[in-house]
Parts: C-alpha cells; sequence; structure tokens
C-alpha cells in the first residue's frame, strides 16, 4: 500500500507542475493578449491620425491648386487691359491686331505651359475619342468621305485625357 500512496502522490506531483506551467502559460498569454491589443490600439489610431492628415492635405491641396494657374493667368488678364485701353485711343487698325495677336500667343503659351494641348482634327478621319459630329454634309471629294471637313469648335486635352470634345461636320 505505501507503493500506492508513492504513486498517487507522485502523480499528483505532475499534475500541480503541470497546473502551475498552465497557469504560468495562461498568464503569458494574456501579457500577450495585452500587448497585441495595445499595438492594435495605437496602429489604429496612427492609422486615423494618418487618414486625417492625408484628408487635410488633399483638401489643400485641392484648395490651393488653382491658385498657381490663376496667378500665371494673371499677366494675360494684364495685356488684354492694356490692349483695351491703347484700343480706345488709337486709329491704326494693324497695331491693335498686332496687340490681340500677342495676347493670343501668349495664352497659348500658357495653356501649353500647363498640359492643355489642341485636339487636331481637321481633315483628320472622324474620332469619337476626341470629336463629336454635330452634322454630316456631302464629302467634296471621294476621299474626304468619313474625314472631318470643317471643325465648329476646338478640342483640348489636357495631359492626354480630353476635357472638350471638338464639334466637327464629317463628310458622308
Amino acid at each position: 500500500m505505501t507503493d500506492k500512496k508513492k504513486k498517487k502522490s507522485s502523480e499528483k506531483e505532475p499534475k500541480v507542475d503541470e497546473l502551475q506551467l498552465l497557469e504560468e502559460r495562461i498568464a503569458e498569454l494574456e501579457n500577450e493578449v495585452e500587448t497585441l491589443e495595445d499595438k492594435n490600439l495605437r496602429l489604429t489610431a496612427e492609422f486615423d491620425n494618418y487618414r486625417k492628415r492625408t484628408l487635410k492635405e488633399k483638401m489643400e491641396l485641392t484648395k490651393h491648386a488653382g491658385e498657381k494657374i490663376l496667378t500665371n493667368i494673371l499677366p494675360v488678364i494684364d495685356n488684354f487691359e492694356r490692349a483695351m485701353d491703347v484700343m480706345q485711343d488709337t486709329k491704326d487698325i494693324e497695331a491693335v491686331k498686332e496687340g490681340i495677336e500677342l495676347i493670343y500667343s501668349n495664352f497659348k503659351d500658357f495653356l501649353r505651359q500647363n498640359g492643355v494641348t489642341e485636339i487636331e482634327v481637321l481633315n483628320e478621319e472622324f474620332d469619337t475619342d476626341v470629336s463629336e459630329a454635330i452634322t454630316k454634309i456631302p464629302a467634296p471629294s471621294e476621299d474626304m468621305k468619313g474625314k472631318v471637313i470643317d471643325c465648329t469648335e476646338k478640342g483640348y486635352k489636357l495631359n492626354d485625357k480630353v476635357i472638350r470634345y471638338a464639334k466637327v461636320v464629317v463628310g458622308e
């Protein structure tokens, strides 16, 4: 019987050790869960701050994006005002024409510098990706069928994206 008691007591000892190990493991896991929850909370807060910051930056960028363009167009407006002042007093129509052509050239340069380009459509095959047909007329020659005969309103692209379709007359 003594052997049995020894055996039972020896069986209890491992259970106590196992229980202690399990309790230690539970404490470790609880600590790890607490650490992970803290990391998750911090990461969530960090992401929320990042989202708010980028949203604010995006709003600022949108708000001030047009400022540079508008600032750069002011010299063109100044030139128009000068031309209108000169037109009041001058009798030299050629000088007025030359001034208006110069302003037009400045304005075209301004558009080009800001990524706006004219879409060339005259005498080209009609392309619905860049043009809108407003009417069809009989083609003046056989080779002009399906081609743009006249452009009533120019089309423009901004960095390869059509911002205004050309309004055209197509030969039939």
